[in-house]
């Protein structure tokens, strides 16, 4: 694995890659960070190059301003490509990540293979979500160690709260390892996202929509309404909101099937 470090205004980030091939740019959620794709990279072929990038304010990547949008992130990805002289790449997001994800696809379309959206949402937030947003980041401000004991268990099923403990409990210390301002310049963020469904209705490559039934945090039937367009390929699970541990081997498995498929 080759460790990976680039400045994008002035702030430093933090990738690492591995593989050789055609290269998949993997995007971490909110509260993660690089090391949540692991066991995913880990299962998919060694034909392929795999870089993990740490998103502004998460992981061992710098802030960049109060605000993280969505498009300036993308632009970090954009930096990191020019960086490693990518032309071309598979950008696979989760949540979040998928957020920023299809900010970069709707500046720089031609430089995208195929995109992987994972428990992720084209739609802008609604106003009782960007209420929710707002309310998270009064209580990051006044505790966000607690906050972020208390949000990282939601992510998961109800029934998985149980099942996968220890899973939960390696989320939420790396997660409180993300700074304060990390967290609030995220939430501002995605709050203020722009609606991108329309990039799934006239995308020119593949894209692989991947939705759980149980997601806690994203409606699956509003999630199952974008599978409808021409370039979507859907993947229903039956998890929650974090599938790459909640239902790893399919997971897994759709990921692989849909990169050597689109190679």
């Amino acid at each position: 694995m080759n460790s990976i470090e680039f400045h994008y205004k002035g702030a430093r980030f933090v990738a690492h890659e591995e593989g050789r091939g055609p290269a998949v740019l993997f995007l971490h959620g909110f509260l993660e960070n690089r090391n949540m794709w692991s066991e995913t990279i880990a299962s998919l072929p060694k034909t392929f190059r795999k870089i993990c990038l740490d998103l502004p304010g998460h992981g061992d990547s710098e802030n960049l301003a109060y605000v993280h949008t969505m498009e300036e992130m993308a632009e970090v990805v954009w930096a990191l490509l020019k960086k490693l002289s990518l032309r071309k790449v598979f950008l696979c997001g989760h949540s979040m990540g998928g957020y920023v994800a299809l900010a970069f696809a709707e500046k720089y379309p031609d430089n995208l293979r195929g995109l992987i959206l994972m428990n992720s949402n084209s739609r802008a937030d609604s106003r009782e979500k960007r209420g929710n947003r707002d309310r998270a980041i009064a209580l990051v401000k006044q505790d966000p160690r607690a906050y972020i004991k208390t949000a990282i268990p939601l992510l998961f099923s109800e029934a998985n709260r149980s099942k996968l403990k220890k899973e939960i409990a390696a989320v939420r210390k790396q997660a409180i390892g993300t700074s304060a301002q990390g967290v609030v310049a995220a939430l501002e963020g995605m709050k203020i996202r722009m609606d991108r469904e329309a990039i799934l209705a006239f995308a020119p490559y593949p894209i692989l929509f991947i939705a759980a039934k149980l997601d806690p945090v994203l409606d699956f039937n509003l999630l199952a309404q974008q599978f409808e367009h021409a370039a979507v390929q859907g993947l229903v699970l039956e998890s929650g909101h974090m599938s790459h541990l909640e239902e790893k081997v399919p997971l897994q498995l759709a990921i692989a099937d849909f990169l050597k498929a689109n190679r």
